[in-house]
């Protein structure tokens, strides 16, 4: 390692892991994240390699009145990730992960990612709702609720925490349960990073099929309307085992795709059956024979691969302008001009996105964790992608457009992760006034000079 990174190491007490300055190598690979339209430099990225490291960079950045950033997966479309002329406490050096196959548990570190989880609980046929992109960190989409393709059979991934081990503003160990700090467990589970740095996570699994259906159903964008409206009745009367999506995008220029369509507006059904391959066929049957599609790409595949689907389309490195709305009802007018908008793509690698709810997720008592909005029926994210600086204000105008045009179904409500940084009446919106006010005196009490601010932030109520 170079005398640099020793150095500026030796700045941190008691820090065993890299550390990493501007101008250090491997400085501007440690501050790349997901969202190319966010571009901040840290003064340093400190790579925890154990709780201690937290701690020690924790209570370095608190005592020298720097900034604070937390890098789990840098998949958030905010790159909360990283702040300017602060610390960015790096938690990808911390990647331990145990499954307890007869007790169906597992303790995972806050610097794994969605992929890295999925392989090592599956071996073991167990999983949990998981981020539908494989490189998503699993600390940021936990803590912010957890929304997968396996939600309606198994709830968020937040209602499947047993505890949590956390690091805290002036520097202590904690842990969150039902039975430890019960209002900090109830805080973080969706709350985010507000309370303090999450380093481990204790996880409830469940037994999946070593197969299961999964795959795309595509249809031309001119029968948008259509599909948007069987796929809304088929939803509401599907089971539970049932997760899908609507996704008004852009064919690929693969060779699965006929040569003419690639590159053009298309309208795709995502669709996840999460039990036996047989039940599958018949339960997704109305929805693959509607139209019918021009292409069936559903099949038996592991869930590793149910959580690839989508991946092509989400690499790292791309602008993104994401937005969203729970909604209340998704009436034909709504339908009318959701499909209009979103088969006008202003760049071909937009999606938006329209996902269904229900099924486990409504079954959970709405005071029973700081996220709600148990009982919307309809998610809408609206991912705004593009390569070109040049095309900032024509993509951002796109999202913002559809988003307006929506605003009349939607509940006020919105899940924190689907959405860039809208400002404080985004957020207080989010959670209603009095789970926010709830959260609020829990930030009094863990976190009152709001050192953990790099996030949707709750700020303290004396703020």
């Amino acid at each position: 390692m170079s005398d640099v990174i020793d150095a500026t190491r030796s700045e941190i007490p008691g820090f065993s892991g890299p550390v990493w300055a501007d101008g250090d190598p491997g400085y501007e690979e440690a501050r790349s994240i997901f969202n190319s339209l966010v571009d901040r430099h840290p003064l340093l990225i400190a790579r925890c390699t154990s709780a201690d490291d937290v701690v020690a960079a924790v209570n370095f950045a608190r005592d020298s009145a720097l900034p604070v950033s937390v890098y789990g997966g840098g998949h958030g479309v905010t790159g909360a990730a990283v702040c300017d002329d602060g610390v960015c406490i790096d938690l990808r050096g911390m990647k331990g992960l145990a499954v307890d196959p007869e007790k169906r548990t597992v303790r995972a570190e806050g610097g794994l990612n969605w992929g890295e989880f999925d392989a090592a609980t599956t071996e073991h046929g167990l999983a949990v709702t998981g981020g539908r992109v494989p490189s998503t960190g699993i600390a940021g989409l936990t803590l912010g609720s957890g929304s997968g393709w396996l939600e309606r059979k198994l709830g968020f991934v937040c209602d499947n925490l047993n505890a949590v081990e956390m690091v805290t503003a002036d520097g202590r160990q904690v842990v969150a349960s039902k039975d430890e700090n019960p209002e900090l467990f109830w805080g973080v589970r969706g709350g985010g990073g507000n309370f303090g740095v999450v380093t481990a996570f204790h996880l409830r699994l469940h037994p999946i099929p070593p197969l299961m259906l999964g795959g795309l159903v595509i249809y031309p964008a001119e029968m948008g309307r259509d599909v948007l409206r069987f796929w809304r009745e088929y939803m509401l009367n599907a089971p539970n085992e049932v997760g899908s999506g609507m996704a008004f995008v852009s064919a690929p220029h693969a060779d699965f795709v006929p040569e003419p369509v690639r590159g053009h507006p298309v309208v795709g059904v995502i669709l996840v059956y999460a039990g036996p391959v047989e039940e599958g066929e018949e339960v997704l049957r109305p929805m693959r024979e509607f139209g019918p599609p021009g292409m069936d790409l559903v099949a038996p595949m592991p869930y590793t691969a149910v959580q690839q689907l989508i991946e092509p389309q989400n690499q790292k490195g791309f602008r993104n302008y994401w937005s969203g709305d729970f909604l209340a009802e998704l009436p034909d007018e709504a339908v009318e001009i959701f499909a209009e908008h979103a088969t006008q793509p202003v760049s071909p690698m937009s999606q938006m996105l329209m996902l269904a709810g229900g099924g486990a997720i409504a079954r959970v008592d709405e005071d029973a964790t700081a996220f709600g909005q148990r009982n919307a029926p309809w998610n809408t994210h609206l991912l705004g992608m593009w390569s070109d600086p040049a095309d900032d204000e024509k993509n951002i105008e796109y999202v913002r457009k559809l988003s307006a045009a929506m605003k009349p179904w939607t509940t006020g409500r919105a899940y924190l992760n689907f959405i860039g940084d809208e400002g404080p009446g985004r957020v207080e919106a989010a959670f209603g006034p009095e789970k926010f006010a709830r959260l609020q005196a829990l930030k009094d009490v863990w976190d009152p000079q709001n050192l953990f601010c790099h996030n949707q932030n709750l700020p303290p109520s004396r703020k």
